[in-house]
């Protein structure tokens, strides 16, 4: 008989809250700072938005290494993944070379153990909160609603990262879904049933949610409809996307875009841009872990590992507010080190984007153009290139070329924010083909195996329902 799984062994619903110590500074609201009982977290609202607070705390932990803290450092190695960004022989260097993915590796079982962990905590609060005597039905429903959009949130990274892309075959093998604290590990599913177990966590939660919430690090309806938005857009369910990305950023894009804001270090949650984010404090940092700052900024005290391939650079107008580059070091064109940006500042207070308007935006204008709304798609495109370039120039571009304007807008606007490149690459089947001045020249093909992970090995070991042969043609 194989032993506990690592991820389910803690029945105590109070782990999150244990872990941390929160700052009224972080939470500007009662902060929890010793265990406490199960009783006194679920028997009140503000009980149960402590323990929101901890897994909040946690999804910005310092959870494994430099290169795998939280969801920040899975962005982050799919961004250096592609063909835009050039990484040097630092953190990160094995996601770079895309050879991460092997059963042992720290890649590997971080991005299976973190969302599985976070998983857990949620789970946890979602019963405490449905077995509560004393919460009312309306803050049940509501807190509920936050926990499974999180939950939702994490299942769709463990979706993107051990299985093909959705569209290639739905019912290929993916993780196992728990919904309960377990000592018993379960059998893989279907990539199919992964899927409509986080859409039915969406779909039923989104329109529980208001606009309000404690700060712009917690869901609320917005970034809720932000995810779902993602989700759709890996699903090809045009419709779904069109309506959730306009839910997410409200629908008009001249309200919700601030160029002057765009060079300002992208290190302020704060920013109107922003729908969702990590805060950083001074005393509440995760120092050197913050990515992606911490390693594409070469002007502060960081790892000033990751550079821009000057063929990405010639892809900005001089007149673009996000043509942040500069030739820092002096280095001869030709040298993979030409470019670096100082589009993110690094300090141990710098927050990190999770989620832009931008990205709503370009997701509606993509949805429009691929339900035949040509012209729709074009204006809404065109008012992000606008707002970006005081002298941008509407493209004549229509039907495939259309797309691909599309699809670079979203490289130019979200470079190393969420692996956009990466994403796309694995979402529309197309592969990543890189330029010869990189430091490591690969191509990844269409559906090429490299863009997932093969199933820990830790986690082979400790459940009984999943043996070596799962990653068997992986």
């Amino acid at each position: 008989m194989k032993r506990q799984n690592i991820l389910y062994k803690s029945l105590y619903l109070i782990v999150a809250i244990m872990m941390i110590g929160c700052s009224e500074d972080y939470l500007e609201e009662p902060a929890p700072t010793q265990s406490v009982s199960e009783d006194v977290i679920f028997n009140s609202r503000e009980g149960v938005e402590a323990f929101f607070a901890g897994v909040y705390r946690l999804s910005r932990r310092q959870f494994t290494s430099y290169d795998s803290g939280g969801i920040y450092s899975m962005y982050m190695a799919r961004s250096v993944k592609g063909n835009d960004l050039i990484n040097t022989t630092s953190w990160f260097s094995f996601d770079y070379d895309n050879d991460n993915r092997e059963p042992t590796y720290r890649r590997t079982v971080f991005s299976w153990e973190y969302p599985y962990f976070m998983i857990n905590q949620l789970n946890s609060l979602i019963n405490g909160v449905n077995a509560s005597a004393e919460l009312s039905e309306e803050d049940k429903t509501e807190l509920i609603a936050e926990a499974r959009v999180l939950r939702a949130f994490n299942y769709f990274q463990l979706a993107m990262e051990f299985q093909h892309t959705y569209s290639y075959d739905p019912s290929l093998p993916a993780p196992p879904i728990y919904t309960e604290l377990s000592l018993e590990g379960k059998p893989m599913i279907t990539l199919q049933e992964l899927y409509d177990f986080i859409l039915e966590d969406l779909e039923n939660s989104v329109d529980e949610l208001g606009a309000d919430r404690i700060n712009k690090s917690y869901v609320n309806r917005s970034v809720a409809y932000g995810i779902l938005a993602r989700v759709y857009q890996v699903m090809e369910n045009w419709s779904g996307a069109e309506m959730a990305a306009a839910e997410a950023y409200g629908g008009d894009a001249s309200a919700v875009l601030d160029a002057s804001s765009y060079a300002n270090g992208f290190d302020d949650i704060s920013n109107t841009e922003w729908l969702w984010g990590l805060p950083q404090t001074s005393d509440q940092s995760n120092y050197y872990y913050g990515a992606p700052s911490a390693f594409t900024d070469h002007y502060g005290q960081a790892y000033s590992s990751v550079y821009v391939n000057p063929n990405f650079v010639d892809e900005f107008s001089a007149t673009d507010v996000r043509n942040t580059f500069e030739n820092a070091y002096g280095i001869a064109p030709g040298d993979y080190r030409e470019y670096v940006t100082n589009k993110f500042t690094f300090a141990f207070d710098s927050d990190i984007v999770l989620m832009r308007t931008a990205e709503m935006i370009l997701i509606e204008a993509e949805a429009l153009y691929q339900q035949g709304r040509e012209d729709e798609a074009h204006d809404l495109l065109f008012a992000l290139q606008s707002n970006r370039d005081a002298e941008a120039v509407r493209s004549d571009n229509t039907g495939s070329d259309l797309f691909e304007e599309i699809l670079l807008e979203r490289r130019k606007e979200l470079y190393a924010e969420i692996g956009v490149e990466w994403f796309d690459a694995k979402r529309l089947r197309r592969g990543i083909d890189r330029d010869p001045i990189h430091r490591t020249v690969l191509t990844l093909e269409p559906d090429d195996n490299r863009f997932f992970l093969k199933i820990p090995q830790t986690e082979i070991d400790a459940n009984d329902a999943i043996d070596d042969s799962v990653n068997s043609d992986r």
